[in-house]
């Protein structure tokens, strides 16, 4: 789940729980709440939740936000007020971590893409599509997971390249507007010391 706020737009905290993949989506609103989905299939893509900040007084920031477990509490409570039965979940997963490409070949409908089996601190490998030239076996560097949101606003879901599934994206150091960050094309490249599947952080990790 992606968690935005954006006083620019009032006191609303939208909550992104899928991809709308480009469908036509409808809402419904109830008291406080309202859930947008998808008309044809009538799947809850996200959540906008108006006056928030009398839900979770902490809400300060423009842009993304990480909410705690009574956060969410909070929030379920509001929707079973308002008449909805669907529960949001309290996400702990780190949507930007560290990441060891493990295995790669080319993708056979492409001359620059790449398919990564990479290491992201799960029990088995994920299947990432990139196509930076720096990419190799061997190589730590960051992948920002589905549900992740990138500092330009971009919104990170699972999907497919040119017909091959990926799980996500490998990351450059401009993507992740890291300060210094190389003019040449490629893939943030880390310490070799760094453990895979570990959150990214740039203050300790990144140096140009």
């Amino acid at each position: 789940m992606i968690a935005t706020y954006n006083t620019n737009v009032g006191d609303v905290l939208m909550l992104i729980v899928a991809n709308d993949k480009g469908q036509k989506v409808s809402f419904e609103r109830k008291g406080k709440v309202a859930r947008v989905f998808v008309e044809e299939t009538k799947e809850t893509v996200a959540w906008n939740i108006f006056e928030a900040k009398s839900l979770i007084p902490n809400l300060s920031v423009n842009g993304q936000v990480e909410l705690s477990a009574d956060d969410i509490e909070v929030l379920n409570k509001e929707l079973g007020k308002s008449g909805f039965t669907e529960l949001l979940v309290h996400d702990i997963q780190a949507k930007f971590v560290v990441a060891e490409i493990v295995e790669m070949e080319d993708h056979p409908d492409s001359d620059h893409l790449h398919i990564c089996k990479v290491n992201a601190g799960f029990a088995d490998p994920v299947q990432i599509v990139c196509g930076a030239p720096n990419a190799a076996v061997g190589l730590k560097t960051v992948a920002a997971l589905p549900e992740a949101m990138m500092p330009n606003g971009a919104l990170i879901f699972s999907g497919a390249l040119r017909g091959i599934a990926s799980y996500g994206m490998l990351c450059s150091a401009r993507e992740l507007a890291l300060p210094n960050a190389p003019e040449v094309r490629g893939i943030i490249e880390l310490p070799d010391n760094l453990v895979a599947g570990t959150a990214f952080d740039a203050a300790t990790m990144w140096q140009a």
